[in-house]
């Protein structure tokens, strides 16, 4: 959007209202060590520095602390000139992987010198990845044969995205497509849809609520649902998915809805992160 029309929007509308909302729902999920997000994503961390002790290894988040150019300046300040990025965005799109780039180039502009840098965008169809994701499934369940519909859940995304050529939709659709099929869970029994819109325009559909009153009134009793896009779980998983869509599910009419945990710091995943580190530092040499 127009830069004016979107300050407009950020400091009159979103930020004069979402904080105050999203303060009482993050009170729900809230743990003694803290976000949920910030817990599970030092736990990866944590373990990833035990496994690399010669590889200097920062946490950097995009909206929060800490944050992209903490730990970039921190590099800095270490004179290490050789720089692997990888978010943890399987399914690389514009706002996400697109986005961290920009903050990294923001903060390379202020730089008197630029360090060589390797950029992972995206690992949707990593089979490191769909084993992982494949594994938690069965890991929360006593057989995938007794999954009567499962929804594998994907941030939404405006759909002008999609049409200006974004490739999101089409990872998300692969990666639902590799883990069903290595599941053995047929088309009939699992379907993908977009949560967590916001605002007036069209979004990524079908929407998860939508599709969530949909499967109840249409008889579906047990519903499992996974958000393969999250790489730990969040607001997003912990209370829109496990609180409010399980409300959903059984006002609807239906049993029973079993949110199947992210990732998180689980050993497969730290493999995943791991196997993706080596790849792309392979060739790179000695020094920092």
């Amino acid at each position: 959007y127009n830069r004016f029309f979107w300050w407009l929007i950020l400091n009159v509308i979103i930020l004069n209202i979402r904080p105050k909302k999203s303060a009482k729902l993050y009170e729900s999920i809230w743990t003694k060590e803290g976000s949920p997000l910030l817990v599970n994503m030092q736990g990866i961390i944590n373990k990833l520095r035990q496994k690399n002790k010669d590889i200097k290894i920062l946490l950097g988040m995009r909206y929060g602390k800490p944050s992209i150019e903490d730990a970039l300046n921190q590099f800095r300040n270490e004179n290490i000139f050789k720089i692997l990025v990888l978010p943890l965005y399987p399914q690389a799109g514009s706002p996400t992987n697109s986005s961290t780039f920009d903050e990294i180039s923001r903060v390379f502009n202020t730089w008197p010198w630029i360090p060589n840098l390797r950029f992972v965008n995206g690992y949707h169809d990593h089979v490191d990845y769909i084993s992982a994701i494949s594994n938690s499934i069965k890991n929360a369940t006593s057989s995938c044969d007794d999954i009567e519909k499962i929804i594998f859940s994907f941030h939404g995304m405006p759909i002008r995205y999609l049409k200006d050529g974004d490739p999101y939709y089409c990872f998300c659709h692969k990666t639902a497509r590799l883990v069903s099929e290595n599941l053995g869970i047929g088309e009939d029994r699992y379907a993908i849809a977009f949560q967590s819109r916001f605002g007036s325009e069209e979004w990524l559909q079908p929407y998860i609520d939508e599709e969530i009153i949909r499967f109840a009134e249409n008889g579906v009793r047990n519903l499992h649902v996974i958000s393969p896009g999250f790489s730990v779980d969040c607001l997003e998983t912990l209370e829109e998915i496990k609180i409010q869509y399980d409300k959903l599910f059984k006002k609807s009419g239906g049993d029973k809805l079993e949110y199947i945990s992210c990732l998180n710091d689980d050993d497969e995943h730290i493999k995943l992160i791991n196997n993706i580190i080596n790849q792309n530092i392979s060739g790179w040499g000695n020094g920092n």
